[in-house]
């Protein structure tokens, strides 16, 4: 039992949406409430008419050891980082309990932890006073903490100053490098560009192996099954599988239902000036029945809207494998065919030549800019699976763990 730091039994938490808050209240409108509660009852309504009352978490219970590395995985709204936040204790659990033995370092929404009037000197000595450092450890920890983080040059400003992409740098310099017995990481990962991405995971790699213990959220499954030995799908605030982190992640894979198209005006996982949206993806095959199979010529429809016209615009669609590698990209840049102006309003198709991929579920992320300025990029908006029945003349095409693309070719037999 010496060796479990996290133990939680029976965790749940709750939110009421809908529900009217008032932070100040005097006595007559206490009685206005009270009142008020008194008819709803009369007339049947209840005293929570216009609420909604929903379980972010429900029912959660495992364990987690010293020197574990767990993946908790799922879709939006799962409740993944709302069970950071209360073993962080950001927020407080509805019913249930959390142990936690030993000192804690986060890494959730970008700038969590940071008092943004002091500079990033500061809310270094800050973060490490809050993790029970003495100003002796941080010292000997700040000089790695600045290469790392690469942020010499504004050390001594205000980080409200800073952007998304420094704050994270700094944050999670600080969270690995302060030496906490338990680490928490939420896709917060993501702001960073591709460099520093692959930095910060070479670091988790490390840290997980000098003995401390990570929980790591994360949408890239390629990054969980690196890094973590066992996962968690969490669904509706539930632990629907847990295991070994190849058994998780196939279970999740299993699951999940294609569709032809996808709305994305609900996604969150999104970046960009807002100056344009992604409205809508609609993917797919031209061949008779809709299938997409090796062979397949794809269409791609992308809806978008904007206060104004649209000038200079940039549609980028990543095709990406179950394991987020990428595949392949599909630019209009590159072949041109679309005006140097949009209406505010409309949309744009991409028809490919044949794809020849090896069957298997393929992702999509989907970008538009404006010149060279990102004004929407949506990951992970939308899937398509690659079925068997291609178009090479033969039932035994390779799996998608073997390759991801086949290419026409011939054989035959040389005479002499």
């Amino acid at each position: 039992m010496s060796d479990v730091v996290i133990r939680v039994e029976n965790l749940g938490k709750r939110y009421h949406i809908g529900g009217r808050k008032e932070a100040y209240g005097t006595l007559r409108d206490a009685l206005v409430r009270a009142m008020r509660t008194s008819l709803r009852a009369l007339r049947g309504r209840g005293s929570h008419h216009g609420k909604t009352e929903i379980w972010a978490l429900r029912d959660l219970s495992f364990e987690l050891k010293r020197g574990e590395v767990l993946g908790i995985i799922g879709p939006n709204g799962a409740g993944k980082s709302t069970l950071l936040k209360i073993l962080s204790r950001v927020t407080r659990p509805t019913v249930g309990r959390a142990w936690i033995h030993g000192r804690v370092g986060s890494l959730l929404e970008v700038g969590t932890g940071f008092h943004p009037e002091l500079t990033g000197r500061e809310n270094i000595y800050l973060n490490g006073a809050v993790l029970g450092m003495t100003k002796a450890e941080i010292d000997h920890k700040f000089d790695e903490i600045i290469e790392f983080a690469e942020i010499d040059a504004f050390l001594d400003t205000p980080v409200k100053r800073y952007s998304s992409g420094m704050y994270m740098r700094l944050a999670f310099s600080i969270a690995a490098h302060l030496e906490p017995e338990i680490l928490l990481v939420d896709e917060v990962l993501a702001v960073g560009d591709a460099a520093f991405q692959k930095k910060c995971l070479g670091k988790m790699g490390k840290v997980a192996h000098e003995g401390r213990t990570v929980l790591f959220v994360s949408h890239n499954l390629q990054t969980i099954q690196a890094l973590c030995q066992r996962a968690f799908l969490l669904q509706a605030g539930k632990i629907i599988q847990q295991g070994p982190t190849a058994d998780v992640v196939r279970h999740l894979l299993q699951s999940q239902v294609p569709t032809g198209t996808f709305l994305l005006d609900g996604q969150h996982r999104r970046t960009g000036d807002g100056s344009a949206k992604l409205a809508s993806l609609q993917i797919e095959s031209t061949d008779p029945g809709g299938i997409i199979r090796s062979g397949s010529r794809l269409k791609i429809v992308i809806a978008y809207r904007s206060e104004k016209p649209v000038r200079y615009p940039q549609f980028v669609v990543s095709i990406y494998d179950q394991m987020d590698i990428g595949i392949f990209v599909l630019h209009n840049e590159f072949v041109g065919g679309l005006p140097e102006s949009l209406p505010p309003e409309g949309s744009v198709t991409c028809l490919t030549e044949p794809i020849n991929l090896t069957p298997g579920r393929c992702g999509v992320h989907v970008e538009l800019l404006k010149g060279n300025v990102r004004a929407d990029y949506v990951s992970h908006a939308g899937y398509f699976d690659v079925e068997h029945d291609g178009a090479y003349g033969s039932i035994m095409l390779p799996e998608r763990d073997w390759a991801l693309c086949l290419l026409k070719h011939q054989w035959w037999l040389n005479e002499e």
